[in-house]
């Protein structure tokens, strides 16, 4: 399933958006297509995630606690965290509309990383920039800094 449609969408997601044709296909490749529908739950915060979703079509609602913080449409991607260590979720995602999505399992995305070592890398360095994006959000002063 290495359409150049599913390639443009994970070129596009952070997490991925400096791996080269080769890693995308394989990526691609290693993900599944599915379709919900709406009111479709894709995860609950406090359990387990062992999968991440690419959103190619629709568009889905995102609540912590209670509030939702945001929306997501095509191109969106949501569970990453579940795919680096199969934690707790920290959302709860619900399909707003038919939905097409790419799923990568955790296995799937571990077997990428033995095949393709240098992929870790790159999603190092994606995940230190989300970080240090979230952090410039939290605007900590000097004073609080360490």
């Amino acid at each position: 399933m290495a359409s150049s449609a599913y390639l443009d969408h994970l070129s596009k997601i952070r997490l991925f958006s400096s791996c080269n044709q080769r890693e995308l296909a394989k990526i691609a490749r290693a993900t599944d297509e599915v379709m919900v529908g709406a009111g479709k739950v894709l995860m609950e915060q406090g359990k387990p995630g062992r999968e991440a979703f690419v959103i190619v079509s629709g568009s889905a609602s995102v609540v912590i606690s209670g509030v939702e913080v945001a929306q997501l449409h095509a191109g969106h991607h949501v569970g990453e965290l579940a795919l680096l260590d199969g934690g707790l979720r920290t959302a709860t995602v619900t399909a707003l509309t038919e939905m097409e999505l790419l799923v990568i399992s955790q296995r799937a995305f571990f077997g990428l990383i033995d095949e393709l070592p240098g992929l870790s890398r790159k999603i190092m360095t994606s995940l230190a920039g989300m970080v240090r994006d979230v952090t410039d959000q939290l605007d900590l002063s000097p004073s609080g800094s360490y």
